[in-house]
């Protein structure tokens, strides 16, 4: 199998289209023969139930156990515990409410930036992609999964608070590489819930576009759609609810467009971060 690239997907703003684009840019890699591990780092537990796990409460084995297991020094024997298989041909590592709990509990906890990475490091020798769904702060919880990652997807709104924000994570990213992940790389922003008939959306998507070479923004933009927004609510990706809309169209070329960014990388050794 080859080299697993590990992936979050990020912005400290909520409400940008990070679950979803987990769930469906996910889905959308096994549809192309990928082995991928989705993983929920979110208490609120929306990409668990986006899957269509209705009950996360309920779950005997999530992410927070299996990162405390780390904290103990445990063996995470067997190493697919808890990992909900084959749902829409993803694999899951589930979160509930215990998550916010445990991100507290990892302040007093020795290399507390790196129980996540340990945890991936133990299972993703069998998958091709692992992508992190990261809850919407800058906590200890996203600075576990940029620890974890080789590169970080960012989804943004057109609009101005969407905008506004990333300087923000930029300079949190910035600082987790100086200080903790030199090799993490930036995939690009991804314009989620695209309306180009609003003259405002087109103008800050080109104020996006010519930042030039300084900040990648990918040419796939995910345009707005209420059959989108009723994918979380079905617990189902677009390409389930929702196959020959237009939707599933632009997370389609989302997949060809990451898979090209990734080979592209391969074969050029030493490139760019994409800052």
């Amino acid at each position: 199998m080859n080299k697993c690239k590990v992936v979050a997907v990020a912005n400290q703003k909520g409400g940008v289209g990070k679950t979803t684009t987990t769930v469906n840019l996910g889905v959308g890699l096994a549809q192309q023969g990928k082995k991928v591990l989705l993983v929920d780092t979110d208490p609120q537990s929306s990409l668990t139930v986006s899957l269509g796990i209705k009950n996360p409460d309920d779950l005997n084995t999530t992410i927070s156990d299996l990162m405390q297991v780390v904290v103990d020094n445990g063996n995470l024997s067997p190493l697919d515990k808890g990992i909900l298989k084959d749902i829409e041909g993803v694999d899951l590592v589930p979160s509930n409410i215990g998550l916010s709990s445990f991100e507290v509990s990892l302040v007093n906890t020795m290399s507390r930036e790196f129980v996540l990475r340990s945890y991936l490091g133990a299972v993703k020798r069998n998958y091709d992609y692992v992508l992190i769904d990261c809850m919407p702060s800058l906590g200890m919880l996203t600075i576990n999964a940029l620890a974890s990652a080789d590169s970080v997807l960012i989804p943004c709104q057109a609009n101005y608070l969407s905008t506004k924000g990333l300087k923000l994570l930029m300079g949190s990213i910035a600082k987790v590489r100086r200080q903790i992940n030199p090799e993490l790389k930036i995939d690009g922003i991804l314009l989620t819930m695209v309306d180009s008939r609003t003259n405002n959306a087109k103008s800050i998507i080109a104020a996006l576009r010519q930042t030039g070479s300084n900040l990648r923004v990918l040419n796939t933009e995910i345009p707005f759609s209420v059959r989108a927004a009723e994918c979380s609510v079905e617990g189902k990706s677009i390409f389930a609810h929702d196959g020959k809309g237009k939707v599933a169209a632009a997370y389609t070329a989302l997949v060809e467009e990451v898979s090209t960014l990734e080979q592209r990388n391969r074969n050029r050794p030493g490139a760019d971060r994409g800052l």
